[in-house]
């Protein structure tokens, strides 16, 4: 985002906040690019052919945050800690549903010559993911922010120390450790239920 636009963005933030329905969508335009990076960052570890597109992923984060009442907005960069994590919500919802469709959900008749690869692993691993989340989140939620924002946001240490108002020391920090926690845990939710 260009750095005129930021102060630009930050009062329709706060406008928003306020009440101004109509500054989300004078706002939209300012962020939609980045919302679109931060989206194809999220799905550049999907599945080929996954359903969900960059595109649609923006505007179903649009589309919740049209329903947010009275957000007390910080910044901009507050505003995209919430985009991020909205995304990861809505890939999480999307992986768990498609699970649970192969567990007996209602299945369309599909004609085997025409199937497409439903490898599901991908799937797994971000719920196996979501659910180590959830787990650390009780332990140092900070670490959580961290993960969502660096791995699902895309955004940098710096971005992400601004984000947090932490150091960029404390970022890489946090980083590390939530890495190695969460790939502790994973591995060790896979173990069991082997």
């Amino acid at each position: 985002m260009e750095t005129t636009q930021i102060p630009q963005v930050t009062a329709l933030l706060k406008a928003w906040g306020t009440g101004d329905r109509n500054a989300l969508d004078e706002m939209l335009p300012h962020v939609y690019n980045e919302l679109r990076r931060m989206s194809r960052n999220y799905l550049k570890e999907e599945r080929p052919g996954h359903t969900l597109q960059s595109t649609a992923l923006v505007h179903d984060v649009y589309l919740k945050l049209v329903d947010l009442e009275s957000v007390d907005w910080k910044d901009r960069a507050h505003f995209y800690a919430v985009c991020a994590q909205m995304m990861r919500r809505i890939l999480i919802d999307s992986a768990r549903a498609r699970q649970a469709g192969k567990r007996g959900g209602p299945l369309p008749f599909i004609n085997l010559d025409d199937a497409p690869d439903v490898g599901s692993s991908r799937d797994r691993e971000l719920v196996a993911l979501d659910d180590a989340m959830t787990l650390l989140a009780q332990l140092d939620a900070r670490k959580v922010r961290v993960i969502e924002l660096r791995y699902f946001g895309g955004l940098s240490v710096e971005e992400t120390a601004e984000v947090e108002k932490i150091s960029a020391q404390s970022v890489m920090r946090d980083w590390k450790l939530a890495k190695a926690w969460l790939q502790r845990e994973i591995r060790r939710s896979s173990d069991s239920s082997c």
